[in-house]
């Protein structure tokens, strides 16, 4: 069963073709992957999912309900959490409290002068943020100010961030972007351990990551979708690898 379907997107800006009649569908409870080379239209495409842009033409559909025309904060609260590149923390806060604080936003839809009151007085919000940093490796720092966490712990509290939320779909935009191996294979394992059930739309441009947890994977090149299918099948490709790598086998 399809939980994301994405049907002729198109998208401009000025005379630039971001997106060209974009189409694809990502199973539910599946691992798909977007790949592509720079500028091929993979972070305008994830845009259009949590309603940073509209596309000129087609529709993005949830659960068959339109993305299109509605709040980030809606989208959100619909079941749509997203990591981004450069993780997005409150950073003078402790972790526990970074993990707490979208709860609150999940259930309510924004921020207000009362918010850190109210989500302390919730019952059990607390309980299931330290069961969730148990989860990504976080609960021995959770009094940690978020600033102080290198690169790979900052990725994991942005997951424990979303995963409160209890996304039916967590976005993953370039994951593991800035980090050395021994944090991007931690990364991997993380997000084959953590939130099992939730369908997972990664963009990635380290093909170990993709090979490692994609089920399904769809190719960008210059705003097209020019392939699709298991990871084995993408690597053999030759228009993938022609777009992707110039000709060099993946």
């Amino acid at each position: 069963m399809s939980i994301l379907q994405v049907k002729g997107v198109s998208k401009s800006f000025g005379g630039l073709r971001a997106l060209n009649d974009v189409n694809l569908e990502v199973e539910e409870g599946t691992v798909h992957a977007i790949i592509g080379p720079n500028g091929a239209g993979k972070s305008t495409l994830l845009n259009c999912f949590v309603g940073k842009l509209e596309p000129d033409t087609g529709s993005v559909m949830f659960n068959g309900v339109s993305l299109l025309g509605i709040e980030p904060y809606e989208i959100n609260q619909a079941g749509v959490a997203r990591v981004f590149q450069t993780p997005e923390i409150f950073g003078e806060m402790t972790l526990i409290e970074n993990v707490m604080i979208p709860a609150f936003a999940s259930h309510d839809g924004a921020f207000n002068l009362n918010a850190w009151q109210r989500v302390s007085e919730r019952a059990g919000v607390r309980e299931d943020a330290e069961k969730i940093m148990g989860d990504v490796g976080l609960l021995d720092q959770r009094d940690t100010l978020a600033n102080s966490l290198s690169r790979g712990d900052k990725r994991r509290l942005e997951m424990a961030m979303c995963l409160i939320q209890n996304p039916k779909l967590l976005l993953l935009d370039e994951p593991t972007a800035g980090m050395s191996r021994a944090d991007t294979n931690n990364t991997i394992d993380l997000l084959k351990r953590v939130g099992e059930g939730i369908t997972k739309v990664v963009i990635e441009h380290d093909m170990h990551v993709v090979f490692s947890l994609a089920e399904k994977i769809s190719v960008l090149a210059q705003g097209t979708v020019i392939a699709e299918g298991a990871p084995d099948e993408i690597k053999g490709d030759p228009r993938v690898q022609e777009a992707y790598l110039g000709g060099a086998h993946l």
